[in-house]
């Protein structure tokens, strides 16, 4: 058996040698001749598993490790009898601590205060259920829209889009890239969306770029329509729209989900699926090794200090994202080789907090957050 691995997957090495001639490429470099071959692919987002890939080659089965998977053509694999998976909900708590640690830089700089704000949340799943639970944690109003979970479970949870549009103070997007049909999301963010805004909100993106419409995000900075605009993702990665990104509130190159946890999600979830479709025994394999921060010990003292500033804190030691805008502001060229060489981000549930004079009710939402608490 002969199994084609993208290798900026991590964790991976010596997970399925022993069953199978294992062959490490770039996902550019991952061509029909390459895996002609091939029983199986594992791939990100960046190889593109399509007729052209893989037309008269011996792929049976496709693992992407990642959530996403446009970039399957799913169509063709059934008509020619390939089975494919992804990882949903991998990486959801890492994009979960991005929006967190978004927000409160954001809120920092505008002087505002999270607690009472609204957040329309667009797309309800593994991600969003995330980000509308750390949201209510933080005392924020929460707005959901999510048509496919609504025709399903009920009206009851759930606004739509225009209610959103018009009372959110922000407008965060975590829904799949769907290019037709009744669940349509690309440029669901155009010029219609956002002409006569409710409120003039932060908008955020940390899906998939094509859910925005470059140029329609643009021309509402621009115009006021939107206090700002928090971009992960963009339309034509890796080679993004520099306008665009010099407008943002903050700018980074779709790093979102790539937490060292999140990556090893994606892996594990990756090799069980080839491991269960194969039948090869290790359906139950997990990595190891998973590099840890400098320090996983974060001490706040919390005198005289108001909840929101111990929250912050708490959730800013852990990921800032202002580091990141940094980098890829002053180098947008090197998109791929900041995404490549990201460094080590762990969850909050790697960090354990060393309080002192902190209120019980901040230590309960702290621990809801995911942290571990010692006093």
């Amino acid at each position: 058996m002969k199994i084609i691995i993208d290798n900026k997957i991590p964790y991976i090495k010596g997970a399925l040698e022993p069953f199978a001639e294992v062959v490490y490429l770039p996902g550019n470099k991952t061509t029909a001749e390459v895996v002609r071959d091939a029983d199986a692919l594992i791939t990100r987002t960046r190889t593109i598993c399509n007729q052209e890939l893989l037309k008269g080659s011996k792929v049976k089965f496709i693992a992407t490790a990642t959530i996403g998977f446009d970039h399957i053509d799913t169509e063709y694999c059934k008509a020619a009898g390939i089975e494919w998976t992804n990882a949903p909900g991998c990486n959801a708590e890492s994009v979960n601590q991005y929006i967190a640690s978004a927000l409160f830089s954001w809120s920092m700089r505008k002087r505002k205060d999270l607690a009472g704000l609204t957040i329309g949340i667009v797309g309800v799943g593994n991600v969003g259920s995330k980000v509308a639970r750390t949201c209510e944690i933080l005392g924020m109003k929460v707005l959901l829209n999510d048509p496919p979970r609504e025709r399903m479970e009920g009206p009851e949870k759930f606004v739509s889009l225009e209610t959103i549009r018009q009372e959110a103070d922000i407008i965060t997007f975590h829904v799949p890239l769907n290019m037709s049909g009744e669940d349509r999301t690309y440029n669901m963010g155009n010029e219609d969306f956002f002409q006569n805004l409710g409120k003039s909100p932060l908008v955020i993106n940390s899906c998939r770029g094509e859910v925005i419409d470059t140029n329609s995000v643009y021309e509402a900075i621009e115009a006021a329509d939107v206090d700002a605009f928090i971009a992960d993702c963009w339309e034509n990665e890796p080679e993004i729209d520099l306008e665009l990104l010099n407008q943002t509130e903050y700018g980074t190159p779709h790093i979102a989900g790539y937490s060292k946890d999140g990556k090893a999600n994606g892996t594990k979830m990756s090799v069980q699926a080839v491991s269960r479709f194969f039948k090869l025994g290790i359906d139950d394999w997990e990595p190891e090794n998973v590099e840890l921060p400098a320090t996983t010990v974060i001490e706040i003292d919390g005198n005289q200090r108001r909840e929101y500033s111990i929250l912050a804190e708490a959730i800013l030691s852990t990921y800032d994202i202002e580091l990141d805008d940094d980098a890829l502001k002053e180098s947008p060229h090197l998109f791929e080789k900041l995404r490549g060489d990201y460094p080590v981000r762990r969850e909050f549930d790697s960090y354990t907090l060393k309080l002192k004079n902190v209120k019980e009710e901040t230590v309960e939402k702290l621990k809801l957050l995911g942290f571990k608490v010692s006093k």
